[in-house]
């Protein structure tokens, strides 16, 4: 669709849900509908069943973590239109105490993408039929794409012979953290490699036109 195309479907849907939808912007060739948490379920119903929209299939939904925000985390909903070959992104905000209603009766499929975002990001969905960890381990500890989650996260796990199990252990670095040394020991090392010492020895090869 033509950017005239989607802004005007945007101004459909806006001027359609005037209670449930702060705006719709077209930006990069996508339109994106910024909608009220609490009225997701009714968004997404019109979006489904609204003969200009046909938003009959949900490809994706996803989080996105703001934390300088007081709403922190974005909920993004990505729709496509077979019949009417068009796509929307719905996008709602919240925190980390509110939760956001399941869409999952309006699309089915929501309930597995609900999960992977609690899972990472630790957005409640209310109502949802089943929200458990989806690809972490149940006894896992924070949400792993949060921005103030560490990269080395909390704990480790590793087999114990000992045991004969699967045991989790603090997090133990044995050096500092991303404390590399990134220098090329053949352009800027200060060090001699082993080996490279006989370079000054009577036998080291000559360079050419060297005399």
């Amino acid at each position: 669709m033509t950017d005239k195309a989607l802004a005007a479907l945007g101004e459909h849907i806006a001027s359609s849900l005037e209670n449930e939808v702060a705006s719709a912007t077209v930006a990069f060739g996508e339109l994106t509908v910024t909608a009220r948490a609490e009225h997701i379920q009714k968004v997404l119903t019109f979006l489904r069943d609204n003969q200009e929209c046909m938003f009959k299939q949900l490809i994706d939904i996803c989080g996105a973590d703001y934390p300088e925000r007081a709403k922190r985390f974005d909920v993004v909903y990505h729709l496509l239109s077979m019949q009417l070959n068009q796509r929307v992104r719905v996008k709602v905000e919240t925190d980390a105490d509110t939760p956001v209603p399941s869409v999952n009766d309006v699309f089915p499929a929501a309930g597995w993408y609900e999960r992977e975002a609690w899972d990472m990001y630790g957005i409640f969905f209310a109502d949802h039929p089943d929200l458990r960890r989806m690809l972490t381990d149940y006894g896992f500890q924070g949400h792993p794409l949060r921005k103030d989650f560490p990269l080395t996260g909390f704990v480790e796990l590793r087999y114990s012979e000992d045991k004969k199990r699967v045991v989790y252990e603090p997090v133990k670095l044995k050096q500092e953290f991303r404390d590399f040394d990134f220098m090329s020991p053949w352009e800027s090392a200060k060090y001699v490699l082993p080996g490279d010492e006989k370079a000054d020895g009577e036998d080291a090869p000559k360079k050419e036109g060297a005399k």
